[in-house]
């Protein structure tokens, strides 16, 4: 369950390493996957290209972004009964539209 507070890593190429989570959208009880998030970016990360670190990072520290959450660390349980359960909080950010701003997905 993601609650406000709560740092998340971006699994997007977009240039955000880390997030908060600030918000989140049309509930009023913790996130879990697939529920849209209001985020802020902490950390950013480092592209290795030759175009230079800037030109490569969509976002900037500080940005307040939409995000969707895709991993959660508290399991979930499935309706067979069987539970589900990942390393660490993760998100992919996205605009106000729904499109992902990465290209690419890791992890």
């Amino acid at each position: 369950m993601i609650q406000l507070k709560t740092l998340l890593n971006c699994i997007d190429n977009s240039g955000a390493a880390v997030v908060e989570c600030v918000n989140v959208l049309k509930k009023k009880r913790a996130g879990t996957v697939g529920d849209r998030i209001v985020v802020v970016v902490q950390r950013q990360r480092n592209f290795d290209t030759g175009i230079g670190v800037s030109a490569a990072n969509k976002v900037r520290r500080g940005d307040i972004r939409h995000a969707v959450i895709v991993r959660v660390k508290k399991e979930m349980r499935r309706p067979d009964g069987s539970y589900l359960k990942f390393d660490d909080n993760a998100c992919v950010l996205i605009n106000k539209s729904g499109d992902p701003i990465g290209t690419r997905m890791s992890g």
